[in-house]
């Protein structure tokens, strides 16, 4: 369910952006709200979205919140997928491999060259 929220959170441009902006270095919202043309609740909801991903983290200090990209978890996420796909496409693999390794038997010579 959690790599779901991730690829939810990864399905906008402006909180791609915002991440871009994250790889670089810690921001404040306010920071962040300066390189965009949003209203800060608008702002505010895509911050909540990625944070609730588990794609950011927040640290208040002092008055303000600073954001941080959790590169770890968008790394973790994206390799889980991967491997999920890459097991399901495996047997499609094999099945094709096999397919080309037949029509070798049967003439004799490669049919993919």
């Amino acid at each position: 369910m959690r790599m779901v929220k991730t690829f939810e959170a990864l399905a906008s441009e402006p909180r791609l952006k915002i991440l871009a902006y994250l790889s670089k270095a810690s921001l404040t919202a306010g920071e962040i709200a300066e390189r965009f043309d949003m209203s800060k609740p608008s702002l505010s909801k895509h911050l909540s979205i990625l944070e609730n991903a588990g794609l950011i983290t927040g640290v208040k200090k002092g008055k303000f919140v600073h954001y941080s990209i959790v590169s770890e978890h968008i790394f973790n996420s994206l390799d889980g997928y991967l491997q999920e796909v890459c097991s399901v496409r495996a047997p499609l693999r094999r099945e094709s491999e096999d397919r080309a390794r037949q029509a070798v038997d049967e003439t004799g010579e490669r049919s993919d060259g």
